[in-house]
Formats: C-alpha cells, structure tokens, sequence
C-alpha cells in the first residue's frame, strides 16, 4: 500500500519500545516505569471550599463526570487545628478549603459517596494527619464498611510544612512522632490505606528547582523511615505503603526526566541504603500535581494549554495519580466549569492520545536519557550533602532548607522579571482580557460553621467526652502511639480543635528560630 492508498488508520502501538537487551519498563531501578503494562492512572482532583454539604455537592459532580479519585483542601482553620469558632478562625473559614470540624462534617462531607467505588480519598492533612485518617476510620465503622475497602491516602508529611507551608503546630520531634504513629498504625491495621505521602509538590511551589524538590523530599522521607525502623518496623512493611507528591512544571522535558530520575534514586535508596528486599519497597508510586505557580491570573484562559502541557509530561513519565489545575486557580477557588475542563484535560489526554497504550515512550531519547542520569547525580549529590549536615530534622532546626528556599524563588522571580525566563501574558505578550466569573464564597459560611461546631458540643455526650480527651492525654503523655486515643475521641465527636489542644498541652507550640 502507498502513501496515496492509506486507509487513514492510527497504527497500532506496542505496550513498550527498545533494543534488544535495553532496560525495560517495571524493572528495577524502574527508570522506566513501576509496571511493564501500560496503565491508566488515577484521575483525581483537589476540591473542597465553604461548608461540607457545599464541597459534597462539588465531589459529586466531579465524580458524575468521571473522577476516579479526589482530594479533599481543607481551610486553613482546619490544617491549623483549629476549630470554626475559634477567634483565631475568624476570615478565613471555608476560604481556601473546606472547613472540618468534628466527625459530623465528615459525615456530611462524604453523604451519598459509596466508600468502597472510589479508588481514592486524598487530602494535604499534614500537622493532623493522625485526625484525618481517625475521621475515616470512624466513617468506616459506621457505615459498616471493612476501612481496608477503599483507599484514603493521606499526606501527612509535616516536615515539608517545616520547610515550604508553615501548617506546622508542634515542634518538628513530636510532629514526626505523630505522623510516625499514623504510619504504624494503617501499617497494623489498615494495610490498603497511603500513610505517608512524601511531598515535594509544595518544596517546588515554594522555588525549589527539580532538584531541591527531590532531594529535600527524600530527605525527609528518610527522618520517617529511620523513626519507623527504631519502633521495629521493617522497611519492607513501610516503604510498599508509601506515595510521593511532587509538582509538575511547564518546563516540559527536564519534568519527564526528574520523574524517571525520581524513581531510580529512590529505587537505590530503598535496595542499598535500606536494604528492602520486596520488589514493591523500590517502587516509587508518584502523585503528579500541576504547578499552580505557573498559572497566571494574566490571561487565565492561557492556563488551560499550560496544563495540558504539564498532564501530557506526566503521562509521559508513567505517574500513577494526577491533578489537573483549573484555569482560574490563580483568581481564587475555581468554578464548577473550571475544574470540569481540567478533569476532561485529563480524559482527552488519557484516552485520545494514546499515550496510555506505551510505557516511557519518551525512553531511548537522547535528550531524555541524559537529562535522566544529570537529574539522577545531582539528586543524590545534594541528598548526600543533607546526610553530611545531619538529616532533615538538623536542617529544618539550623534553617538552612528555608535559606535554601529562599534563595532558589528569589533567583526564579529575578528570571522572570528581567524577562530571561519567558511567561506569556505576563512579562511578554501582554494584552487586556475580559474579566472572568470568579468563584465567591458565600460570606454566610463563617457563622454558619460556628454555629454547626456549636450545636456538636451540645448536643454530645459530655461525659464521653471528658474521657476521651483524658485518655489522649494521657497516651500523649507516655509517649504511646495516639491514633487508637484519636478515634476513640473523633468517635465521640470530641473536634479537630480540641483533641489538638490537649497534645499542645503535651507537646509544646512550634517557636519559628532566625533562619537568616
């Protein structure tokens, strides 16, 4: 058949390309993929505002329109551990998240949800990672449902706060103890569940380069990891549980790299620093994010190809859960109509591409190869580096990783501004545009929530209540794991904003040093 007598047709692609003898997708060190099968990754994406009868509304809605998974933002009243009516709340409940208060949000934030059909429940719970995954523990139980059904994967990484978010509430040791606590406890009774997801998403949102992002993420992961074996855990019981957030840049090629550099990195880390010996323990499950810092409130409508860009990098890297960021992210929570779009960016890339159908079809490249091993040596040269000064906890104390930080956003924002680094709409090709529909939140929320946390307390079990918070203390006290203490309390209805005041009590408050 000639050129002129095609029938039009898409040839069929094979599930993997390479020479004979060439590495192969889902072999170790997996540069090339965790699995030898080409997959469909989970298509999840992070919502959540106002009340949690209005952010499960939304979650429905994404879920009718073909979300295998979401995220749930919880208010920063919330990630703060403090409750709706506290005065420390007031202006921003329900703002930038949902606002959870006790296990009667959760209830209503999850109404009408079938646990067990959705493959998973992600949140950036970090400083109350423990409370999180009581609340679904407790959700679980009573509705009857095995919690080993469906997935909840909670971040849970408190140390990046340290470093990027400033979520942080206890001081660095006790907040490692807590997140440590909540990763033996699902490893001992709830297997199926992520306790951990190591995230380097918010380090790169904070200016990191592709580098920094990895080598601080592995760095913290290894302060984990090392408090998990001092308890008696092994790594091969922690480290197959575990997932890794990191973000995803426009800057197209160096982002396939750094994700196919990541898991070999950690590969090596797990078989020769820690000697794992499951296959599963050196194979990295990435979460892909795209990077709201390369959203512009400049022409948002631009957004929409920026994204797309981002999507197809991390299909093209073999990433096992994405989110897609809605176009008008930059200007507040996004619309309906807008996180619909990015959901569907997601299914167009998915299922009309084909890139679904090979593993690392980008493997083999010349430029792909090379920038792999660079990413690959500077990684471990600067994880080698944070091992020379200590480990992660040292760095967070001395401040370097914030000084680091700082440095690496100011030398990006001075790209930018000289116009050696190119952002259309913003610092080329300006142009006016017509002011787009920006998501409100109703200014109601805030009393309303005070008001529903209110009507919790007096509607509970005082007595209940009192012993609950008493117990917590009491395991708090004697170093005990508290997770077992928190469902008990959550079970009760005992709030987010309580049950962290009696370990403040504890443990003492974050004192910020001089990291300059």
């Amino acid at each position: 058949m000639t050129a002129d007598e095609t029938d039009g047709s898409v040839p069929d692609l094979r599930r993997d390309y390479g020479p004979e003898g060439a590495p192969k997708p889902g072999e170790y060190p997996y540069t090339r993929g965790i699995s030898a099968e080409p997959r469909t990754w989970i298509m999840g994406q992070y919502a959540g505002f106002g009340t949690p009868a209005e952010s499960n509304q939304r979650f429905r809605t994404l879920l009718d329109a073909g979300v295998t998974g979401f995220s749930v933002a919880m208010d920063l009243p919330t990630q703060m551990g403090i409750d709706s009516d506290d005065p420390r709340a007031l202006g921003e409940v329900g703002r930038v998240g949902v606002a959870i208060d006790s296990l009667a949000d959760i209830e209503i934030l999850m109404e009408g949800i079938p646990l067990e059909e959705i493959s998973q429940v992600r949140t950036t719970a970090n400083s109350i990672g423990y409370i999180w995954a009581a609340f679904f523990i407790a959700l679980a139980e009573k509705r009857g449902v095995d919690p080993n059904s469906f997935g909840l994967l909670i971040q849970n990484d408190v140390l990046k706060e340290f470093i990027a978010r400033g979520t942080q509430i206890f001081p660095a040791e006790p907040s490692l103890k807590l997140a440590v606590d909540t990763i033996e406890y699902c490893a001992q009774r709830v297997p199926n569940w992520t306790p951990l997801t190591m995230s380097g998403y918010h380090i790169r949102e904070s200016g990191a380069s592709a580098v920094q992002e990895v080598a601080f993420t592995w760095a913290n992961a290894r302060a984990y990891l090392d408090e998990c074996l001092a308890r008696g855990m092994s790594i091969d019981e922690v480290a197959p549980t575990l997932f890794t957030f990191l973000a995803i840049t426009t800057d197209f090629l160096p982002e396939v790299a750094k994700f196919r550099a990541a898991r070999r990195v950690w590969a090596r880390l797990m078989r020769e620093t820690y000697g794992a010996e499951r296959a599963e323990s050196a194979q990295l499950r990435i979460f892909a994010f795209t990077a709201g810092s390369s959203l512009t409130a400049q022409q948002p409508l631009n957004n929409v190809v920026r994204t797309t860009l981002e999507a197809t990098a991390a299909a093209l890297a073999g990433v096992q859960t994405m989110h897609v960021s809605a176009y008008d992210e930059a200007l507040g929570v996004p619309t309906e109509g807008a996180a619909t779009l990015a959901l569907r960016t997601q299914q167009i890339v998915a299922f009309e591409s084909g890139l679904t159908t090979t593993v690392d079809p980008l493997g083999g490249s010349w430029a792909i190869e090379q920038l792999t091993d660079e990413l690959d040596s500077q990684i471990t040269e600067l994880g080698d580096h944070i091992v020379e000064r200590g480990g992660a906890l040292a760095c967070i104390e001395s401040g370097w990783f914030t000084r680091e930080l700082s440095d690496a956003a100011y030398r990006h924002t001075q790209a930018v501004e000289a116009g050696e680094r190119t952002v259309v709409g913003l610092n080329r090709f300006p142009a006016e545009t017509e002011p787009l529909e920006v998501f409100r939140i109703d200014p109601g929320v805030e009393e309303g929530q005070a008001a529903a946390v209110q009507a919790v307390r007096r509607d509970r079990d005082a007595a209940a209540v009192s012993a609950a918070l008493e117990e917590l203390r009491r395991a708090a006290s004697a170093g005990e794991n508290v997770v077992h203490a928190t469902v008990v309390a959550v079970k009760a209805y005992v709030t987010v904003g309580e049950i962290v005041s009696v370990l403040r009590e504890v443990f003492g408050v974050w004192r910020p040093g001089n990291a300059f």
